[in-house]
């Protein structure tokens, strides 16, 4: 079982400017701004999840991978190494998404990390593939009125419209943690249904996008994923205080915890991501093998 992580540090000049010249929209901060959390995202892997073979780390470019990275036990994977040239540069996570499963020597069975989920506790390659089937939350939702929500619907039509199935009134949406994927799904979904993944393709995100949801879903629907939610708890830094955050990370009650970025003040931000890095530390104060 492989571990896949997404990753943008925003404050990579090279990748700034790609930015600007491609796009005509401000940088979104809570979208792109580094929290300096991925290390310890890393060291969760190896202390609770020992039974991972390798670490995939998808990036834009070079220069966005930090200078503590060990290569040696980090496979760094280049968007332009997965995804088609005529869609690059894109600064948008779901044609990223889309194409995780072109990662040369990618295990069958993977699990796909965004920079903001954390494992706190000890972990079982049985909180996520039970007999070869995906272990995750599913739920149904009747209303899309924000983006996110229109694409995750646009995903529920595309996954059942693969499987000849008509679009359901209630359209289904994944727990938003860690996700088990596996990769033959993935790839016999992307070809039933490239041109609907191209067509929807765009350089920052947009109501028309289709995200991963389309892969679990898919899978879902086919059987080879049940319907069983993992243990998380979920932190909005819009409303969570310092204290209940640090509380939770030191003497964690949940696996995972997702840690949600908002918009917040300068000084907001400095003092919570400090109480993060601190309670981190607390948690996991020792190296790990991905890093030097």
């Amino acid at each position: 079982m492989d571990v896949v992580i997404t990753y943008v540090d925003g404050l990579d000049p090279l990748w700034q400017r790609d930015y600007e010249e491609h796009t005509n929209i401000p940088i979104l901060e809570k979208r792109f701004r580094d929290w300096g959390t991925l290390r310890y995202l890393m060291r969760g892997i190896e202390v609770n999840m020992p039974f991972i073979r390798k670490v995939h780390l998808v990036v834009a470019r070079d220069s966005q991978v930090p200078e503590w990275i060990n290569r040696d036990e980090v496979n760094v994977v280049l968007h332009e190494h997965i995804i088609p040239k005529q869609f690059l540069p894109t600064f948008n996570c779901n044609p990223i998404e889309l194409h995780i499963h072109r990662i040369e020597d990618l295990d069958e069975q993977y699990v796909y990390f965004n920079d903001d989920v954390f494992p706190l506790m000890k972990c079982e390659p049985t909180d996520f593939f039970v007999n070869g089937k995906g272990q995750l939350g599913m739920a149904r939702h009747l209303f899309y009125v924000d983006m996110f929500k229109k694409i995750c619907r646009n995903s529920d039509v595309i996954a059942r419209r693969a499987l000849g199935m008509r679009p359901s009134l209630l359209f289904l949406r994944p727990q938003h943690v860690c996700t088990p994927m596996i990769k033959s799904e993935c790839e016999e979904l992307y070809q039933r249904v490239e041109r609907e993944f191209h067509d929807s393709i765009t350089k920052t995100r947009t109501a028309k996008n289709i995200s991963q949801y389309v892969f679990l879903n898919y899978m879902y629907l086919k059987g080879s994923l049940q319907n069983k939610r993992l243990s998380k708890r979920h932190f909005s830094l819009g409303i969570t205080s310092t204290e209940k955050l640090r509380k939770f990370i030191t003497t964690p009650t949940h696996k995972f915890t997702c840690i949600n970025d908002v918009q917040l003040s300068q000084e907001r931000f400095e003092e919570l991501r400090k109480v993060l890095l601190d309670a981190f530390d607390t948690l996991l104060p020792n190296k790990s093998k991905y890093e030097i």
